[in-house]
């Protein structure tokens, strides 16, 4: 019997977070990219949530404005830092961590506050 593992988590950045998050996330092997990457910015944040659907990724911000979205949208989740609370170095840390532990499926509709 093949067993098929879960599927990973992607995280799919917007314009809000710091560039250096997602070079640091792909060094240790994550799958990440961001809204610049994609050539995305300055899309409104409902936008940028349907581009993390369609990218089934989970979507890294620190826009609260996401939260009030979020309530009213199924999602592919939200990773919500903070980012004067943490390091670069801390928040990769974290983001890391959860990809290690979660699977897609586990954050669907999900919002995480590392």
């Amino acid at each position: 019997m093949i067993t098929i593992p879960p599927l990973r988590i992607k995280i799919y950045a917007d314009e809000s977070i710091n560039i250096a998050i997602i070079q640091g996330l792909k060094r240790r092997g994550v799958k990440a990219f961001s809204a610049k990457e994609l050539g995305k910015l300055g899309l409104t944040d409902i936008e940028q949530l349907e581009i993390a659907i369609q990218q089934q990724a989970v979507i890294l911000t620190n826009d609260a404005d996401f939260m009030r979205i979020s309530a009213h949208k199924n999602h592919t989740g939200i990773i919500y830092v903070h980012q004067d609370k943490l390091t670069i170095g801390e928040c990769i840390q974290k983001l890391k961590i959860i990809t290690e532990t979660r699977t897609q499926e586990q954050m669907k509709n999900q919002i995480i506050f590392p």
